[in-house]
């Protein structure tokens, strides 16, 4: 059975629990995620191979998932990041010991949400874990509008966190809808990477700012050239 079969067939018992799959082979520091997570009030469930995590990622339907990059056997983190995004947008955010530009830029361009660089402090991941699902469980705020019209058929629905082109929905990681939904709030303002950084990602998010210009390409590349978002040279980005 295939992923894509995995993910239509399993999965439809899971109850309310806040349920967190941790793909990671070290064991050591699989545990001491777990025993973080459970602290904290979630459901952690662990994998230490990428064939096994497509499959507890079907079963359980987490909300949020913890990916090791250097999985051993035939797939690995980025492997898995990619078949869980053909299925899914739920947040990923890669635990890697690889601290080079190029893996973490790959990582966000392939849909992760975030990274940590091992060795890591458990309670900047858990700040970073609970920053993640506050933006994509948490209520909508009041002044914010429930749809947003751009030009071009480009929509935005807040509560629903779905962007249509035309009627035809795009498939975006939460921090892909998270940003473009920033930029469509403050239309017409040219923001900075770090205005966006602390709007999307939030104020104690540790990272280059540079991330930002991954997701702005991939947003671009998902949305097509009739999202009109702006470069704004000396200074970041504007959505008009």
């Amino acid at each position: 059975m295939d992923s894509s079969q995995l993910f239509a067939t399993l999965g439809t018992h899971m109850n309310d629990e806040t349920v967190v799959v941790v793909v990671e082979d070290d064991p050591n520091i699989a545990d001491l995620v777990e025993l973080y997570l459970r602290r904290d009030g979630f459901r952690p469930y662990q994998a230490d191979t990428g064939e096994r995590a497509i499959e507890v990622i079907a079963e359980r339907r987490p909300k949020l998932i913890l990916l090791d990059v250097g999985l051993p056997g035939d797939l690995d983190g980025l492997d898995v990041c990619r078949s869980v995004r053909a299925e899914s947008d739920v947040p990923i955010i890669f635990l890697t010991a690889r601290d080079d530009e190029i893996d973490r830029v790959l990582g966000l361009e392939l849909g992760a949400d975030d990274y940590v660089t091992k060795p890591f402090s458990p309670r900047e991941l858990m700040a970073r874990v609970k920053a993640i699902l506050r933006r994509t469980d948490g209520s909508v705020g009041r002044d914010r509008p429930p749809v947003i019209d751009l030009p071009e058929g480009i929509i935005i629905d807040v509560g629903r966190r779905e962007v249509t082109v035309h009627s035809e929905p795009v498939a975006l990681a939460t921090r892909e809808f998270d940003l473009v939904r920033h930029l469509a709030e403050h239309r017409g303002l040219a923001l900075s990477r770090r205005q966006l950084i602390d709007g999307v990602w939030g104020v104690d998010w540790v990272g280059d700012d540079r991330t930002v210009d991954v997701h702005v390409r991939q947003l671009r590349k998902k949305l097509g050239d009739g999202l009109r978002l702006e470069t704004v040279w000396g200074v970041g980005y504007r959505l008009d």
